[in-house]
């Protein structure tokens, strides 16, 4: 499984992103799948993730301003995020657990200037 990240980028405080993930085949539909963030010097962190059943789970600096959602016809993921805040500003991971094993995307970085 490859999981690609594409979305990141530099915007404004109050404005929006979304970032994608593209999976390399059919899993999503039968995969947990999540949106993590990581801070030079600092621990990966979760922000949200998504039960197989589509249950949906957000920090709670998140809550409100991001949305996690999947299209599994497109094998594709997403983390819509608006109102973006400077303490958004990290390199993101979408990540799968699919038959017991994690697999994870590359990152992209997402910086939000004040």
């Amino acid at each position: 499984v490859q999981l690609q990240a594409s979305g990141g980028g530099l915007v404004q405080t109050g404005g929006s992103l979304r970032l994608s993930c593209a999976a390399s085949g059919r899993i999503f539909g039968a995969s947990t799948t999540g949106w993590y963030r990581q801070v030079r010097g600092q621990q990966r962190e979760l922000v949200a993730d998504m039960s197989i059943l589509g249950s949906t789970n957000y920090v709670d600096s998140v809550k409100g301003r991001f949305t996690i959602s999947r299209d599994n016809a497109k094998n594709t993921m997403y983390l819509q995020m608006n109102s973006l805040r400077p303490e958004d500003t990290a390199v993101y991971y979408c990540k799968v657990r699919f038959l017991g094993s994690d697999y994870w995307g590359q990152g992209t970085q997402v910086t939000v200037s004040s």
